[in-house]
């Protein structure tokens, strides 16, 4: 395998499930998401992205995707469920996301997890050039710097975390919080979405490795490790393009005609987890109809549900919760031919989102609780027309970013249903002016300034950033 001055580490290859017609690979874009968040650095940057592949079994040999070489990383079946759908999914992500869920702790899901972080970390040191930089992302990997470190002392270590992370009194909850939070500090940078995350972090240093901690840098171990807040972004000129498309805009106009075209058009998308706050809507929006604010031959709501994490038995049951609730409230609600909710659980290619974010007049991201939520940048930056309203989570990464938004706590099902109609009766100069403010802050805060903020402040030379395009 040959060597990489960038490597980036992530849970998965950025891959589609499927081949393209010619048999190459090709880039694996869901709704926001981590694989579309890196897609216009390293499309042009050249790197090795190591990752699971999606399948158990021996890795598979996977063709370049254009300069981007890929490593493959083999996960048994056992492996899946311990160390994925186990410690990854079913013990930090509900607690880092607020133990929406209550988390689960297993002891043997642990030894599989630091299986796994270890066989990342081998994969690495191996691709990795002397002194390069290796990029390791997200909760999936925590152990890797440290692991890393220890096996090639020579690289510069990053480590960016995608979700949020928990205040102190949370993560004191995981019973092997001392090895995750060594394991994370074994990185030259930390990165988070808010700066709240890196004072968590901090302030847990101190508590349980003894730790230094002045300003943004913690000294641990005879180490000083950087933290910092870096809001991740998105491709915003990809999706200006995108949603200008005369195709696009033609499937946005078929998209209404199909809906009856109604006065107002309620967007959400979501991957289908209970952290996204799916059924606080409904509830919500069941309400306005219930209570005659919202008429079905004027109002409808479209409510994109991205399959996710199928075989974890929690979001099988939230599937069937949220169906249910659906058909509930079409049937009380809808007309022959007019569902109150038109209900997707499917993925959609980027034409077709970016088709839906011009179709609506309210995009509704209610998430109890995100590290960023980049389909609200996606529908900001899709919409060239200046028109449509953002209601926004006030628990959500973006919430910091997009202020013109309409800011609301999703717990509040009377807050969240007085919002809705704010947004919905608002007088269209103001939404226009709230829309270019956001779009302008997008615009100069693309994924590309997200990198080069990054990758500045971890090699200290400009050398990394210069290299992106």
């Amino acid at each position: 395998m040959r060597q990489s001055s960038l490597v980036v580490i992530a849970n998965r290859l950025p891959l589609d499930d499927s081949a393209a017609p010619d048999g190459a690979c090709e880039w694996r874009r869901s709704p926001g998401g981590l694989a579309s968040a890196l897609h216009a650095i390293l499309e042009q940057t050249p790197a090795t992205w190591v990752g699971w592949g999606g399948g158990v079994g021996p890795a598979p040999a996977l063709p370049d995707i254009g300069s981007l070489r890929l490593r493959p990383v083999p996960l048994t079946e056992d492996e899946l469920r311990g160390y994925y759908e186990g410690f990854a999914n079913s013990t930090l992500w509900p607690l880092y996301h607020d133990a929406v869920q209550q988390p689960t702790f297993d002891r043997g899901w642990w030894e599989t997890y630091r299986t796994v972080n270890q066989r990342f970390a081998e994969a690495a040191a191996e691709v990795a050039e002397p002194g390069a930089a290796v990029w390791v992302q997200d909760y999936h990997l925590q152990l890797v710097p440290g692991m890393l470190r220890e096996l090639r002392p020579d690289v510069m270590i990053g480590f960016f975390m995608h979700v949020p992370f928990p205040p102190p009194e949370l993560y004191m909850q995981l019973p092997r919080r001392v090895e995750l939070l060594r394991g994370m500090l074994g990185a030259d940078l930390v990165g988070f979405q808010r700066e709240q995350a890196a004072h968590n972090v901090a302030q847990l240093a101190v508590k349980l490795l003894g730790a230094e901690v002045a300003g943004d840098t913690i000294t641990v171990d005879g180490r000083t490790v950087h933290t910092g807040a870096f809001p991740v972004s998105i491709d915003v000129t990809e999706m200006r393009a995108l949603a200008a498309r005369p195709d696009v805009v033609t499937q946005a106009e078929q998209l209404r005609d199909s809906l009856g075209r109604p006065k107002r058009v309620l967007l959400s998308v979501d991957r289908l987890d209970y952290t996204k706050g799916i059924e606080h809507r409904l509830t919500a929006y069941r309400e306005l109809l219930r209570d005659g604010h919202v008429k079905v031959r004027d109002t409808v709501l479209v409510q994109v549900a991205v399959p996710s994490r199928e075989r974890v038995e929690s979001y099988r049951e939230l599937k069937d919760r949220i169906e249910a609730e659906v058909g509930r409230i079409n049937g009380e609600f809808g007309r022959v031919g007019e569902p109150a909710i038109h209900y997707l659980n499917q993925p959609f290619s980027r034409s077709q989102l970016a088709a839906l974010y011009r179709t609506a007049d309210v995009m509704v991201v209610t998430p109890l609780r995100d590290g960023m939520n980049l389909v609200a940048k996606e529908f900001v930056a899709a919409r060239e027309d200046g028109a449509g309203a953002l209601v926004l989570s006030e628990f959500t990464g973006a919430a910091a970013e997009l202020a013109q938004a309409f800011l609301v706590n999703p717990h509040d099902v009377d807050g969240l249903k007085d919002t809705l109609l704010q947004a919905m009766e608002t007088d269209p100069a103001d939404l226009r002016a709230r829309m270019s403010a956001m779009r302008q802050h997008l615009a100069d805060h693309d994924i590309l300034a997200w990198a080069r903020a990054y990758l500045s402040a971890l090699d200290h030379t400009g050398r990394l950033a210069e290299s992106l395009p």
